[in-house]
């Protein structure tokens, strides 16, 4: 793990309270797709976010979501604001990308855990890997898919990728798939399995998706998740 100080290049809000962020690492940062890192914002105070970008990219991207009176990731922000700059500890967790293995590839993400499939994404795209890969995308309001275009754009140019949005509370133009995330994957698979899942999202949502998948037969060593090391 390294200590690194991050300069800031970009940050825009992609959608009501979620912020895009790129970082600029003073040194090169080794890490696998799928870790996070951990923002220091003092030596007992240190708080992890997911990498929204893959080790093929160049620096480091966030996508952060900060409701107003929410000071965890707030103060985060507005460090960046003021400074221009973050200290991280990198690299940080165990939930990355099993390359080794050769099975077909589950996604679900609840909200900006997006931002942890995103990395995935991009990696499997920029190392031409050849598994199909589906992703479920769980969020309450469609306005939340803040990247949906950008992923159909993706599903069109990698053909082994299978894009699936899931919008809770659905307004009438919404013709997509509707409810909660795990149920709209239990309704399309009899069996999982032969996949790797990769979860990320809140930890309530986690819990439940790992429920609810253990009752589908699907073993822990092919289920990833960072919340899973602390629930």
């Amino acid at each position: 793990m390294q200590r690194i100080e991050c300069r800031l290049l970009e940050m825009n809000e992609c959608a009501e309270h979620i912020w895009h962020i790129r970082l600029d690492p003073a040194q090169p940062v080794p890490f696998k797709p799928g870790q996070y890192l951990q923002v220091v914002m003092g030596e007992k105070d240190k708080r992890p976010f997911s990498i929204a970008s893959s080790p093929t990219r160049d620096g480091l991207e966030l996508q952060i979501g900060a409701t107003p009176g929410n000071p965890y990731p707030g103060e985060v922000l507005e460090r960046l604001r003021s400074t221009g700059t973050l200290t991280i500890e990198i690299p940080q967790g165990k939930a990355w990308l099993r390359e080794e293995s050769s099975r077909p590839i589950l996604l679900i993400a609840g909200g900006t855990g997006y931002s942890y499939a995103r990395a995935l994404l991009q990696y499997l795209m920029d190392t031409e890997m050849n598994r199909p890969v589906y992703l479920y995308w769980g969020v309450r309001h469609k306005s939340q898919l803040y990247e949906g275009a950008e992923v159909l754009a993706w599903a069109n140019e990698y053909q082994q990728l299978n894009y699936i949005p899931v919008v809770e509370h659905p307004q009438a133009e919404w013709l997509g798939r509707t409810g909660m995330v795990h149920e709209a994957v239990l309704a399309d698979f009899a069996s999982l399995d032969q996949y790797d899942i990769y979860v990320a999202g809140r930890f309530e949502m986690a819990a439940v998706v790992r429920q609810t998948l253990r009752l589908r037969g699907v073993q822990d060593e092919h289920l990833f998740g960072d919340a899973y090391q602390f629930i």
